[in-house]
């Protein structure tokens, strides 16, 4: 929640002081937070530590975000793309060999990340500021949603493929793990990170091979294939199938990553350059509200009608945005074509 308080309040202050200072202000409070999860003492610890770490990112979520697209409209939805899959690929996989064959299993991973912080703080000097300031900074920390009008069309039409995607995400971040344990037996630690890094490589390849086409074709190849992983996911839970989860991870990966880079392709370069952190910041409330309320509501449902019920229940929602969106788009293209 501290994430999505960020995006609200300060997702667009890097529009009206630049972006340096709002990156230089988030690296510091989550190295804080890094620091408070390496020397947690009780719960009261690690949730101040979550919370510095959220806000960090939503800070520089959309500042970074925009000063991609500030540099390179073209290639900066691409890298906008990238690097959150990358970043949980790692993430995911990272962690779960660092507890299961490191020391210090509760504390190595911040120290690793805090380290890594610092060097970033370091490069934060070479990177060129390209906005200037501008009034209406104060006026920027009310909590809003800000979409250009020029773009709200656009984030109407992606929005059902949107929430499928990062609902994807959550459900992978959440569920899976449990479901594959509870499916096939297994009771290695390493079987839900290379789960979520099986998903986000794949989807991160498909960003790369997708990055020259059309929008709108990617869109639509990541609505198709989003829908064939995520029913293959559930069969693989329904048969108890080890490797079909695998193997509906990678299709579905595939479709999470071009249906990211589609959405973001469609929407993102439609704002001025005094716009950018503002719509980077409704972009990815839109999404973090996709990736998180779903798996939370599904949480509380796994107490009342079990994990597999719950499962093949949020991935036929998902299924079901993804033929909303298809046929969005469907009757989108014949609209232009008759008009033509």
């Amino acid at each position: 929640m501290s994430l999505l308080a960020a995006l609200l309040t300060v997702g667009s202050l890097s529009d009206y002081i630049g972006r340096r200072p709002v990156l230089r202000a988030a690296l510091l409070i989550n190295m804080l937070s890094m620091l408070a999860f390496i020397y947690a003492r009780d719960v009261s610890w690690l949730l101040v530590a979550r919370i510095l770490q959220g806000f960090a990112t939503g800070m520089a979520t959309s500042s970074l975000g925009a000063a991609l697209l500030d540099n390179d409209r073209q290639k900066g939805p691409l890298l906008n793309s990238l690097a959150p899959l990358l970043g949980m690929a790692f993430g995911a996989l990272g962690s779960g060999l660092l507890v299961q064959y490191a020391p210090m299993p509760t504390e190595l991973v911040y120290i690793v990340l805090l380290a890594l912080l610092v060097a970033q703080a370091g490069l934060l000097v070479w990177l060129p500021e390209s906005v200037s300031a501008q009034p209406g900074a104060w006026a920027s920390l009310r909590p809003r949603l800000s979409v250009p009008p020029q773009a709200r069309a656009a984030v109407w039409r992606m929005l059902p493929v949107n929430t499928a995607v990062w609902m994807t995400g959550g459900f992978f971040l959440s569920l899976a793990p449990s479901l594959v344990r509870a499916a096939t037996g297994t009771t290695s630690n390493l079987i839900g990170g290379a789960l979520v890094a099986t998903l986000t490589l794949s989807g991160a390849a498909a960003i790369y091979a997708l990055r020259a086409s059309a929008a709108d074709k990617v869109l639509r190849l990541g609505t198709v294939l989003l829908a064939i992983g995520i029913a293959l996911v559930l069969l693989a839970a329904n048969q108890q199938a080890l490797l079909l989860f695998f193997i509906g991870a990678v299709i579905a990966g595939a479709g999470f990553g071009s249906g990211f880079l589609g959405s973001a392709r469609s929407v993102l370069p439609l704002a001025h350059a005094h716009e950018r952190a503002g719509l980077m910041s409704t972009f990815y409330v839109l999404s973090y509200l996709a990736f998180c309320v779903p798996a939370i509501l599904a949480g509380f449902l796994v107490r009342n009608v079990g994990l597999v019920t719950t499962s093949d229940g949020y991935g036929l929602l998902q299924i079901a945005l993804c033929g909303v969106a298809l046929l969005g788009m469907w009757l989108r293209r014949s609209a232009a074509r008759i008009s033509a």
